[in-house]
């Protein structure tokens, strides 16, 4: 049978493979023992659960790491020489799959329904695709280890590049199409809602001249490090700046959750200022947590700071009660239809549906008194088309919020790429 153009692009020209290079292992700045970098730092660090992934490593005589690119609470990330196929890959390599328990397959059962997803779909190309995957032997259990392709950076690194803090008009409407494309994808063909949706998880495509960059700066002056009980902790090492900055994608599918299982889903989910008022007060959720999650990340892309905080000024941190006040500032009262399915309604309303959550409801600020990057006198046809948009999403009622496909297509977004 004639291989495929597809599949022929993946594979190394005339049956040549690169071979592995050498990494230094001197010449680097040594980072004394006791002073905690990188995964150390993170509150439940547990230094036997994490594979002690050294560069230059070779994994199954194919992936050769090339250095780190970041860290989590359950895996470390790599850049790495795909020596078979000719390519940079990127390597998420997790905690041992005993810490892991039952999330161990979570991503890559997620995974595994995108891709049963017809090819043309126009979300495939806004999830970022998963390569390979396969199981390391550490010396404290099996690790998973997911190859992706290599991405730059984040969509919340690039608005940090701006002065104000702000993206551009059209920059935030290609970002939300594409955003919405892929919980397209997600919600109606995979039966999965994302949960975690933030800045730092929609990343943006790498051309090959940041990764041979980034390649060539580890052979050339290796990435500080410190040596101890028999592994070594590196620094991450960014990206320069691409000549071409690929389509953002939608990453990070450690928190995704599958609905079609016939289950009432009630989890504690999303970050803390992006949760549904559903989340708060424990009513049975489902995909338009996601919808409300993006109303509130357009506000951070849009605005440059976040729609809700959450704080509570007299304990100091985030608390669903203060965040709840916010929420009615901005959109007056839920409805006592929303309350009456709320597990948690006695918490934070009297039996007559008043706010009663122990701190004062902030003074009445609707998207209108808050929005301030349209206030031309020539903007108002676009302001008014805007806050349509961000209506569509921030509804009490999370069944009245519009769905991805619907916003992928709404009059705001389309008008930008105008």
């Amino acid at each position: 049978m004639a291989m495929s153009l597809l599949s022929r692009a993946w594979r190394p020209l005339f049956g040549r493979s690169w071979k592995p290079l050498t990494f230094p292992n001197k010449g680097f700045v040594p980072i004394p023992v006791d002073k905690k970098i990188e995964e150390e730092t993170l509150p439940d660090y547990v230094a036997s659960r994490y594979y002690p992934v050294r560069i230059g490593e070779t994994f199954r005589e194919r992936y050769q790491v090339v250095g780190k690119l970041g860290f989590g609470a359950t895996s470390t990330v790599w850049l790495a020489r795909d020596l078979n196929q000719c390519r940079h890959v990127t390597l998420k390599l997790f905690i041992n799959a005993e810490s892991m328990g039952s999330e161990l397959d979570n991503e890559l059962n997620i995974y595994k329904r995108i891709e049963s997803t017809p090819k043309n779909s126009p979300g495939r190309s806004a999830v970022r695709p998963l390569l390979d995957s396969f199981d390391v032997d550490g010396p404290e259990g099996k690790h998973r280890c997911l190859v992706h392709p290599p991405l730059w950076e984040s969509v919340l690194d690039l608005r940090h590049r701006n002065p104000v803090r702000r993206l551009p008009r059209p920059v935030v409407a290609f970002v939300l199409k594409r955003l919405f494309q892929a919980l397209d994808l997600l919600h109606r063909e995979c039966h999965v809602a994302h949960t975690d949706i933030k800045e730092a998880n929609i990343l943006l495509g790498a051309d090959e001249s940041v990764l041979s960059a980034f390649e060539q700066e580890e052979l050339e002056e290796p990435c500080p490090r410190k040596e101890l009980d028999g592994r070594t902790i590196y620094l991450s090492r960014e990206f320069n700046m691409p000549k071409d900055v690929g389509a953002p994608v939608l990453c990070d599918l450690g928190s995704a959750v599958s609905l079609d299982d016939g289950a009432e889903h009630r989890e504690d989910i999303q970050p803390n200022v992006y949760r549904a008022p559903e989340v708060i007060l424990d009513i049975p959720w489902t995909y338009s947590v996601d919808i409300w999650n993006v109303g509130c990340v357009v506000w951070d892309l849009f605005e440059g700071e976040h729609l809700f905080t959450g704080h509570d000024p007299e304990h100091e941190t985030y608390r669903g009660r203060a965040h709840l006040a916010e929420m009615i500032a901005l959109l007056g009262p839920p409805p006592p239809s929303l309350l009456a399915r709320a597990n948690l309604r006695n918490k934070f309303f009297s039996a007559t549906g008043e706010f009663c959550g122990g701190i004062p409801i902030p003074e009445s600020a609707p998207l209108e008194q808050r929005e301030t990057s349209l206030q031309g006198e020539d903007e108002k046809e676009e302001r008014d088309c805007f806050l349509r948009f961000m209506r569509k999403m921030l509804r009490w009622e999370p069944e009245k919020r519009s769905s991805a496909g619907e916003l992928a297509e709404d009059e705001w977004i389309l008008k930008q790429s105008r």
